[in-house]
């Protein structure tokens, strides 16, 4: 057992081992967060690495800035699991491992069934695609739910993707959460744990929870695209004199009354209040009129640039932002102290998040992603003996970095 007085307040899962048995987004996501936390996650991967090792974005070398950015900090050990000799390797592991995390049920020794059975306080999670078990990914997922149909401009008349793999990134959060409280109650009982979820689900609950499904269920919802206002309230996107564009969210009377304030519309809005018999004090109101309002707000932020603006809105706790592509975001993360700065081999010299929890004020860097098989010999050859581990890399059951093989290909 760790001595507790050896475990930084900042990284609470130290002493605590994680394999993943992953790739692309939720998974892996899961992994970087137990890791930034303070757990030792062994990414598995085959011998070469695994495919998503080539997603893009795309350093010049090849080196994927996506892959990198999801596997800061892991160990990289290289196995191949289609072999019984490869499975026999990892079902070894997992017997002295906490927790086991993939997003495949795979078979032979490292199923989640005969993982457990050889270690039964082990934590096993299981990221499926649909709750039948079927594969899917986020934009299936996003398919497969309705938000979007209610994404993109007015009148489109085409459901609208979002970029953002939002089901993918929730679901390495719940699987994270699964994995806290699954060794929580270990500690209270001993007891290990198989935890299942689908990606579907994800997108499902949140459609539920936040009251759409519901709707749907109990009245015709005949909702469509709505461009960039925010539905329920008023908020939408304005352009600038010098050609920004910004987004504005009102939530409260104070919100809206302060904006009027600075807009100087407060008259003209209580005369429409008299003459349509409403109170835009109520915030459903404010979203039914809202293109009304924004007809008499469009020439204001018109007649602004973003000082102008900033100046117009200082001391006020209005809710507004400029619109910033990634180039645009860059340029200021240097003022966040969530980046640092990290040397990543294929990838160079960076700004790189570290965790965003901040525990009793301090939150775990960012380290490093590994190249394939980087870990493989510290992880196996003392646990093997020098002769078995030979014959698994010379038979190509799994890869080192620094194989001779390697150094020469």
């Amino acid at each position: 057992m760790t001595d507790p007085g050896a475990i930084p307040a900042h990284q609470p899962l130290t002493g605590v081992r994680v394999l993943e048995l992953s790739s692309y987004v939720a998974t892996p996501l899961c992994g970087l967060t137990l890791a930034q936390l303070g757990a030792e996650v062994i990414r598995i991967e085959p011998p070469g690495g695994a495919a998503d090792r080539t997603r893009l974005p795309l350093a010049a070398d090849g080196t994927s800035y996506y892959w990198t950015g999801l596997n800061k900090g892991k160990h990289a050990l290289a196995v191949d699991l289609r072999d019984p000799a490869g499975q026999q390797v990892v079902s070894d592991l997992a017997a002295g491992a906490d927790i086991v995390v993939a997003n495949a049920p795979y078979s032979g020794l490292v199923t989640a069934a005969a993982l457990r059975e050889r270690h039964p306080g082990l934590i096993h999670i299981l990221l499926t695609g649909t709750w039948t078990g079927a594969p899917s990914v986020d934009y299936l997922a996003q398919a497969s739910v309705g938000f979007q149909h209610v994404t993109g401009p007015q009148g489109h008349g085409v459901p609208v993707n979002h970029v953002l793999p939002a089901w993918d990134v929730i679901a390495g959060g719940y699987l994270a959460t699964g994995v806290l409280a699954a060794l929580r109650r270990r500690d209270l009982t001993g007891a290990g744990a198989s935890i299942t979820l689908a990606l579907e689900d994800v997108a499902l609950a949140t459609a539920g929870n936040l009251g759409l499904l519901t709707q749907a269920q109990l009245e015709t919802v005949g909702r469509g695209p709505d461009g960039n206002y925010v539905y329920g309230t008023y908020g939408r996107d304005f352009r600038l004199a010098d050609g920004a564009r910004i987004m504005l969210v009102i939530l409260t009377d104070r919100h809206w009354h302060q904006l009027l304030d600075a807009a100087g519309l407060a008259d003209a809005i209580a005369g429409l209040e008299v003459s349509l018999q409403v109170s835009f004090d109520d915030e459903q109101v404010r979203f039914r009129y809202r293109e009304v309002i924004s007809a008499l707000l469009e020439p204001w932020f018109a007649g602004l640039d973003v000082d102008g603006l900033t100046a117009a809105l200082a001391g006020k706790r209005i809710l507004w932002s400029v619109y910033r592509d990634f180039d645009e975001a860059a340029r200021h993360l240097s003022e966040n102290p969530l980046f640092s700065e990290l040397d990543q081999p294929g990838v160079g010299r960076h700004l790189a998040p570290s965790s965003p929890l901040v525990i009793d004020g301090t939150r775990t860097g960012a380290n490093a992603a590994p190249v394939v098989g980087q870990h493989t010999r510290t992880i196996l050859a003392d646990a093997l003996g020098a002769e078995t581990y030979t014959t698994l890399l010379e038979s190509n059951v799994i890869d080192s970095a620094d194989s001779p093989k390697r150094r020469t290909s």
